[in-house]
């Protein structure tokens, strides 16, 4: 999607679009200053690499890059479109197809 003046750039979303295009998203994810936000808690260190990992492949495969933080316990995605200024389409479908992987069983992930 592209804004009205021809720029290039990614519309963003209005706070109410985005609000309601946050429903279609896992449960986890919130809106924060403009970003996706999505915390996953995990008992060790080598999950939360792993979910890091994947989510960085995802960013390279869609060429749009998350923000990722991780540590013992946890691993922080965020998503937001820095040269449109926001949350665009393109934050919300990449949030949904890391849930989709995400609920994919793998290494490191268990179903359900």
């Amino acid at each position: 999607m592209q804004d009205e003046t021809g720029s290039g750039k990614p519309a963003t979303l209005a706070p109410d679009a985005a609000a309601a295009r946050l429903r279609d998203l896992h449960p986890d994810w919130q809106i924060r200053e403009n970003r996706l936000h999505r915390r996953l808690a995990f008992r060790g260190f080598a999950k939360p690499v792993h979910h890091a990992n994947l989510a960085a492949w995802l960013g390279d495969s869609e060429n749009h890059h998350p923000d990722i933080r991780f540590g013992w316990g946890y691993c922080e995605v965020e998503f937001t479109s820095h040269d449109a200024g926001g949350l665009t389409e393109r934050d919300f479908r990449a949030a949904r197809l890391l849930d989709r992987l995400l609920e994919a069983p793998g290494p490191g992930r268990e179903k359900g």
